[in-house]
């Protein structure tokens, strides 16, 4: 991933970036990572995401 700084403006550059690993899932990736979670606990966390994710498609879905 590269940025570029144009006319030494790093908070502009900073910015992109972070939206650009935002996008990627890179900051969800480092969150896991940052410490250990067991197999069972990990399983139990996707099925609440998925859970929440259904119910989200069904209110989007009622409301068209």
């Amino acid at each position: 991933m590269e940025i570029e700084v144009r006319n030494n403006n790093v908070d502009k550059a900073m910015r992109i970036l972070k939206k650009k690993m935002k996008k990627e899932g890179i900051f969800d990736l480092m969150k896991e990572k940052q410490y250990y979670q067991k197999p069972s606990f990990k399983r139990r966390e996707r099925a609440k995401r998925r859970k929440i994710n259904i119910k989200k498609a069904e209110k989007e879905r009622a409301n068209f």
